[in-house]
């Protein structure tokens, strides 16, 4: 109730701040998400086009393939004051302290600023329905897909140590992209995959063989040193429960060199087309102002002028 009170509230500000004045000069951003072809790239175009709409005209962006978060943030170094990327704000606050792989640091992090969140990356652990697994301790001894060199992979094996699971699961060594056919025919007993909420892959293996989703207790998540993330019931065919996982955020960045009306240009627009994105793609249904709670660096002050107007409670910390 109180997300919705909040999403309503976004509407109305927004009613009463009456359509948004194109700029005599069309402003032009940059923006650097992910590879080509995966949802964070999706995403980023989403928000360009609603950006675009919601804005009247009067901010254009660029899309420009990416080849992950570390790249992102380092170009920051270079690119200027219509510059816009995503990262998880761990990765952020390593450039902001020096820390690899951002060492030796580059005074211009100091000047990173936040915008709004977009879909968080969650972990799914999917098992066949008939697999007889309802926690992790039931995992050992099962044929598992993590995928390879991913953060999903990554993280999949810290969680096995870290549950007490590292040599018990026989981790099959094939492409993520093949783990739900893999699934489907009984050759492997589930599989992992890192994304924003509902995956497509997971969605498309439930639409067809039962499966679960393994939810973690508080004492996983706690080893786990993610963010807690609850999946709701009925996200996916025949998972009718809440599932307790782990995410690592993702937010949306500039440096504090952006002008001020441009960074409320993008951070207005967002939020004003965010329901619409919802409709056709639901991973928006799990982006929420609570979600700015992740983020540690400040807010770039026209975000921040737009939160204020729109009456959403932002922490001390990032004013």
């Amino acid at each position: 109730m109180k997300t919705r009170m909040i999403l309503a509230a976004l509407g109305t500000a927004l009613a009463l701040g009456g359509a948004v004045q194109p700029a005599a000069a069309q402003t032009r951003v940059t923006f650097k998400a992910a590879k080509a072809g995966t949802s964070y790239y999706q995403m980023a175009v989403q928000i360009a086009e609603t950006v675009k709409q919601a804005s009247g005209g009067a901010v254009s962006i660029t899309v420009e393939e990416s080849q992950g978060s570390v790249q992102n943030v380092k170009e920051a170094a270079g690119r200027g004051a219509n510059y816009l990327f995503t990262s998880p704000p761990a990765l952020v606050a390593k450039a902001v302290a020096g820390e690899k792989p951002f060492a030796p640091k580059d005074a211009v992090f100091d000047k990173i600023r936040a915008l709004f969140p977009i879909p968080s990356l969650t972990m799914h652990y999917v098992v066949r329905g008939d697999a007889g697994v309802t926690d992790f301790a039931g995992l050992a001894g099962k044929r598992f897909v993590i995928g390879k060199g991913s953060f999903g992979a990554r993280e999949a094996e810290k969680n096995f140590k870290d549950f007490g699971l590292e040599g018990k699961v026989e981790v099959i060594d094939i492409e993520l992209s093949g783990a739900g056919a893999a699934m489907k025919n009984g050759q492997v007993d589930g599989f992992t995959t890192a994304g924003s909420w509902p995956a497509p892959n997971v969605v498309e293996v439930a639409a067809t063989t039962p499966v679960r989703l393994l939810s973690m207790s508080d004492d996983q998540v706690a080893l786990s040193g993610r963010t807690r993330l609850v999946i709701p019931a009925g996200t996916y065919p025949g998972v009718d429960q809440d599932v307790v996982t782990t995410s690592l955020p993702v937010i949306t960045y500039a440096l504090s060199d952006m002008d001020d009306d441009t960074a409320y240009q993008l951070t207005r627009s967002y939020w004003a087309g965010r329901e619409s994105m919802a409709k056709s793609s639901p991973w928006w249904n799990s982006v929420t102002p609570a979600l700015l709670e992740n983020v540690n660096v400040k807010l770039h002050p026209g975000a921040l002028r737009y939160y204020d107007e729109a009456g959403i409670a932002v922490p001390a910390s990032l004013r």
